[in-house]
């Protein structure tokens, strides 16, 4: 584990744990204020996030900064981060080789972040942060509290894009982040 940020973001330049390497046009380390009361956690790029090197910048992105503008937070106070650092191919979910080639970057992310809240989009970031035993559906919108840092799953915005009717219960999620942080100040 590196105790910097420029130690760390070094340790990942030439990174080649894992097969995602072999395609990828740029890591896409995090993004976002380094000492954040919440982090967000996602699966990892999509082609536009590999092209500019920025985590959510697709539609996916653009549909979760709309939700933060309507909301009130601000994505620069916020740290931004997924599981995977390179895209998979098509798109498809990280295999648990990948995944786990990846986490120790995160976890070393999150210690120097410090959150106090972290939103975990999706189901890949539930499984790989909490647990193979979580299921999104279930865990969605409920708060679980681990190692003094409270947790909050919530549907992957891709997944809105799909789903119309999901958007209503991303919105609430958030507006529950919204409320705990506001409470942690």
């Amino acid at each position: 584990m590196y105790d910097n940020w420029e130690e760390l973001e070094q340790s990942i330049m030439d990174c080649r744990k894992c097969k995602l390497c072999q395609n990828r046009i740029n890591i896409v380390f995090g993004v976002g204020n380094k000492e954040a009361k919440v982090m967000m956690i996602g699966e990892g790029p999509g082609a536009d996030e590999d092209r500019q090197g920025i985590p959510f910048v697709g539609k996916a992105g653009q549909l979760m900064n709309k939700a933060f503008s309507g909301l009130g937070l601000k994505r620069e106070e916020l740290y931004i981060a997924n599981i995977v650092k390179c895209r998979p191919p098509s798109n498809r979910v990280p295999e648990a080789e990948e995944a786990e080639a990846c986490l120790n970057y995160l976890r070393n992310q999150v210690i120097l972040v410090k959150p106090k809240i972290i939103v975990l989009l999706g189901s890949t970031a539930l499984k790989n942060i909490l647990g193979k035993e979580y299921g999104i559906t279930s865990a969605r919108g409920r708060w679980i509290e681990k190692k003094e840092i409270w947790y909050m799953p919530t549907w992957h915005p891709a997944a809105l894009l799909r789903d119309e009717n999901k958007k209503i219960e991303f919105w609430n999620d958030l507006k529950q982040v919204r409320e705990k942080m506001n409470q942690e100040n």
